[in-house]
């Protein structure tokens, strides 16, 4: 009995979702049309630099991960005279650095391309 009632309530869950939002989609743009609002003003906007964003900041993170694993395998191995499990911060740190200049990258490239128009 329990083996049928899962699948069942994850269908019937994902139902009721998106039948909800469709309907709290449906009531917005009702409510914006009687007030007198064009619904397509609403749409989102394009955004021309989103895949030079997500570049940058990928490629920012895996330089990090990987100048992180080249720094925990040989500089931290050699000075620390044994392999310490201590080096994850190392890790997480470098990604969030080099992610971040990535993004930094990204603005000043949208930033100059925007100034130039």
């Amino acid at each position: 009995m329990e083996g049928i009632l899962v699948p069942i309530l994850i269908s019937l869950g994902a139902f009721a979702m998106v039948f909800g939002l469709r309907y709290l989609a449906n009531k917005e743009n009702m409510a914006m049309i009687q007030n007198g609002i064009d619904p397509k003003l609403n749409r989102p906007q394009p955004q021309p630099y989103k895949n030079l964003k997500w570049g940058l900041l990928l490629m920012g993170a895996g330089i990090g991960l990987f100048l992180a694993y080249i720094l925990d395998h040989t500089i931290l191995n050699y000075y620390g005279g044994f392999r310490s499990r201590d080096n994850e911060a190392i890790y997480f740190s470098l990604i969030g650095i080099f992610g971040g200049l990535g993004l930094f990258i990204s603005y000043l490239i949208e930033k100059k391309n925007t100034l130039d128009k």
